[in-house]
């Protein structure tokens, strides 16, 4: 690469950019949630739409959401877990080694 020593100080300059490292993490939580919707929908064998239709939602709005490209709502994961027939758990767990 040219000036600036390539993508990864690219990516240590934005990092250090104020809400970046949150922006960040909310993206991968996003995605993580997404893919776990996915994977459950595929284990059904449902298409997009018909898990929004089980979840009253639209196919879009299921595939944003599968490719990370939103942050659901409570509600939202709600209405999925629904619909997929799961137990939607929310909760905090320990960073790093439990005490």
């Amino acid at each position: 690469m040219s000036e600036g020593g390539g993508w990864a100080a690219m990516r240590e300059r934005r990092m250090a950019e104020p809400g970046a490292a949150e922006a960040y993490d909310a993206a991968r939580l996003a995605f993580e949630l997404g893919r776990s919707v996915r994977e459950l929908r595929e284990r059904r064998g449902w298409s997009q739409t018909q898990l929004a239709k089980a979840a009253g939602m639209t196919q879009s709005a299921v595939a944003r959401f599968e490719a990370g490209g939103t942050v659901p709502t409570l509600m939202v994961l709600e209405r999925l877990a629904t619909a997929l027939d799961v137990s939607l758990k929310v909760g905090f767990e320990p960073r790093g080694e439990a005490a």
